[in-house]
């Protein structure tokens, strides 16, 4: 059906969108900054998306697609980069809001955060004749360095808010791969990546995930300071 990618663009932030509206939770009241954040994000992500395209690293799947087409990339897709991070930031966000006490030690944080370079500072050497391998573990080691560097309090809530956008993102990112469908929506040239999967996902794209939630929150955090990150109280 070449609704299917459009419309799991658009469940993926349904909910997410109508709840930042919500009296007491207010999300939409950082429209702006997440806005711009997510613009910004998205830029490095389309360029290497449309470089993956061109060279077959990965493609789509004609017969999901509604056929519109922007720089060698379907409309889908370039919605994707929007509605996506949207959603994981608002998983985010409502940790913060609900759950203000569930942060991490940052002694658990430097721990966590040392294993996660080290492993993929390993990959990247171990596999920089793999394009998709190579890019995705590659950014991930640069973005989370700089988070622990410089950034590093986002940290204390964001591995635990990303084990949590794990769950949508294994259904959304699943039925993209071909978890659900026939044929999948986004197919992938395996001599450019591990060739490791978590049911049809490639363990890459969990590395993807990764980068672009952290590098959203790190732009959020850029323009909103402290604002965005203090823990707020929902008893009112």
């Amino acid at each position: 059906m070449r609704w299917t990618y459009l419309l799991i663009d658009i469940f993926s932030i349904l909910v997410p969108f109508l709840y930042s509206f919500h009296p007491k939770m207010k999300m939409i009241q950082w429209w702006k900054p997440i806005f711009i954040a997510i613009t910004l994000t998205a830029i490095p992500f389309l360029a290497w998306d449309v470089f993956f395209t061109v060279n077959e690293i990965w493609g789509f799947n004609p017969k999901y697609l509604l056929g519109i087409n922007i720089i060698y990339l379907p409309l889908e897709e370039w919605l994707f980069f929007w509605m996506i991070p949207y959603a994981s930031l608002f998983i985010y966000y409502s940790l913060q809001y609900f759950k203000p006490n569930w942060v991490l030690t940052n002694q658990l944080v430097s721990i966590i955060s040392i294993l996660i370079l080290l492993l993929t500072f390993s990959i990247v050497i171990l596999h920089y004749n793999k394009w998709y391998t190579l890019v995705n573990y590659a950014t991930l080691f640069i973005i989370l360095l700089y988070a622990f560097l410089r950034k590093r309090h986002l940290l204390k809530r964001f591995f635990i808010a990303y084990l949590i956008v794990l769950i949508p993102f294994v259904l959304v990112n699943g039925t993209l791969t071909g978890m659900w469908t026939v044929e999948p929506i986004v197919w992938y040239n395996n001599a450019e990546n591990l060739g490791l999967r978590f049911i049809t996902i490639p363990v890459e794209d969990f590395a993807y995930a990764f980068s672009m939630l952290l590098l959203s929150l790190i732009l959020i955090d850029h323009q909103v300071k402290i604002e965005w990150n203090k823990p707020h109280s929902n008893s009112n």
